[in-house]
């Protein structure tokens, strides 16, 4: 029987306390270079890239709120633009990013607002910073690697402290699968080492020779309610669908364009 979406969501993070070392050795070397190819297959340079998001966000006594997306990526120049096209209440409203800068807009004051890579996305548990290219391993150090399985997927494990300043999170693990070198799970931690984030990606759609996600679940580990007497995290799933990889007008990387998409 094939397994569900849900299904293999569940079985990633079951996975996560069995770290259950293959038989073959990869080299420090060869562990960088997964490192660096997990990287590259997040970057879409060469081309733009199009696509729809689904963004459900789960807040357990609060119920869940949908949040339908298209979103531009121009990663050569370091740009993107994300439309939003629902619910209601913020259609119209968008992000661009250009010159390293994030600007939010609402049409309702026709006002540009600054916002950060580390703000979360409209209200979900995902970052800003999530929506674009990875540079893990340049932003991380590597203090331990090993071999294992998670789930169904031969993965190199991953334990990385920040190299540099400014990223999300100072200690990040990353399971990345060793065949392809694509990202099956990651958490994120506080340099006290508690908890924050987890994220899991168990499937990938490949489009014109590159990899983007099918679907992702992030759940916040620090964002929860008690009911029942068990925690329940809050958590966002996203599908992203209709990939395409064509050149868009420059004007698309514009303040201007939210503007005429908002009338």
């Amino acid at each position: 029987m094939k397994k569900t979406f849900k299904n293999i969501l569940i079985s990633l993070f079951i996975a996560s306390g069995v770290l259950s070392p293959l038989c073959a050795q990869v080299t420090a070397d060869m562990a960088k270079q997964i490192l660096k190819l997990s990287d590259k297959n997040t970057n879409y340079s060469g081309t733009d890239f199009k696509a729809d998001y689904t963004i459900v966000t789960d807040k357990p006594g609060s119920g869940k709120s949908v949040t339908s997306a298209v979103m531009y990526r121009r990663d050569s120049a370091s740009m993107f633009t994300i439309v939003i096209k629902a619910p209601e209440s913020d259609k119209g409203k968008g992000y661009v990013q250009f010159d390293k800068n994030i600007w939010f807009y609402d049409p309702r004051d026709k006002q540009f607002t600054y916002t950060s890579a580390k703000n979360k996305f409209q209200n979900s548990c995902l970052n800003n910073s999530d929506l674009v290219p990875q540079t893990i391993s340049d932003d991380y150090d590597i203090k331990e690697f090993k071999e294992v399985k998670l789930g169904k997927f031969d993965c190199i494990y991953y334990e990385l402290s920040a190299s540099k300043k400014g990223v999300d999170y100072p200690i990040v693990k990353l399971w990345v699968s060793k065949d392809d070198g694509l990202i099956r799970k990651k958490e994120d931690y506080s340099l006290s080492g508690q908890l924050l984030r987890t994220t899991a990606i168990p499937s990938y759609q490949k489009v014109e020779n590159r990899f983007v996600p099918g679907g992702m679940l992030v759940v916040d580990n620090l964002r929860g309610t008690k009911i029942d007497g068990k925690m329940q995290y809050e958590k966002t799933q996203i599908t992203i669908a209709n990939v395409s990889f064509q050149k868009q007008s420059n004007v698309v990387y514009s303040k201007k364009f939210l503007e005429e998409m908002s009338d």
